[in-house]
């Protein structure tokens, strides 16, 4: 590690930490993640990360929720814009199969995210508090119902589609996404 050149008050390295986290999860999983892996990937001090994080859960659940709230924000901002239900079903299509997720680093993160939020309770909440973000955007322009059966089809879709062969393409995925709306309607 070459240390670092940027000082004691760089006002960005907290947020440059909880990047190379979740970098590091990407490449290694989170079960494998170490103060000194996320240390170099930050190109900070060892003793940087223990200045910001009192141990390894406190660091991972603020990397997950960081995530979370990124994912979680375009995932809104779509929904936010629809002003038909027509726009809103378009929205969750778009969701499922546009650049939401930012990239496939994201959506391998999440896939860590869920399976870290299963032994760890704080993890969990991070996990929990992105399912009720998604699903009050989803509320919006759905019954709760609906809305809850949309945000599973996004979360099952974008899993799917990100290992099948012949995923599931646009055309297919709005009558799906029309045909759960209209069950409901």
């Amino acid at each position: 590690m070459t240390g670092s050149t940027r000082g004691p008050n760089d006002p960005r390295r907290r947020e440059r930490i909880l990047d190379a986290a979740l970098d590091v999860i990407a490449e290694h999983g989170a079960i494998k993640v170490t103060f000194r892996r996320i240390a170099e990937a930050a190109d900070v001090p060892l003793g940087s990360l223990t200045y910001y994080f009192d141990d390894m859960q406190h660091l991972l659940t603020d990397a997950f929720t960081r995530l979370a709230e990124t994912v979680s924000t375009r995932y809104g901002a779509l929904l936010d814009a629809a002003r038909t239900r027509q726009e809103a079903e378009e929205a969750v299509v778009e969701i499922i199969c546009g650049k939401v997720w930012g990239t496939d680093r994201n959506l391998l993160l999440s896939y860590e995210l869920y399976a870290f939020a299963t032994r760890n309770p704080e993890v969990r909440a991070v996990m929990r508090s992105w399912m009720r973000a998604s699903r009050d955007s989803l509320a919006r322009h759905f019954d709760p119902l609906t809305a809850r059966a949309l945000d599973a089809l996004v979360e099952g879709f974008s899993i799917h589609n990100s290992v099948d062969p012949r995923p599931t393409d646009r055309e297919e995925v709005a009558a799906v996404v029309r045909a759960v709306v209209d069950r409901h309607h």
